[in-house]
């Protein structure tokens, strides 16, 4: 199941496109990939976005 992402234009310096380019060659990943993982790093850091639920079967008990 895909959850639909929001599109938006995003200006960058050439500078900064270019680090980012970098960096995410570094950790194979695409630039979209890697502002969209640097950001949600920056919010979980500030507590701006909600816990990932948690994976898994509850145990039973009986």
């Amino acid at each position: 199941m895909s959850k639909e992402k929001k599109r938006f234009l995003l200006r960058l310096d050439h500078a900064l496109y270019s680090a980012l380019e970098k960096w995410a060659a570094d950790e194979f990943r695409s630039v979209n990939a890697q502002i969209e993982f640097i950001l949600k790093q920056a919010a979980k850091k500030a507590g701006r976005f909600p816990p990932e639920p948690k994976t898994g079967k509850k145990e039973n008990k009986l």
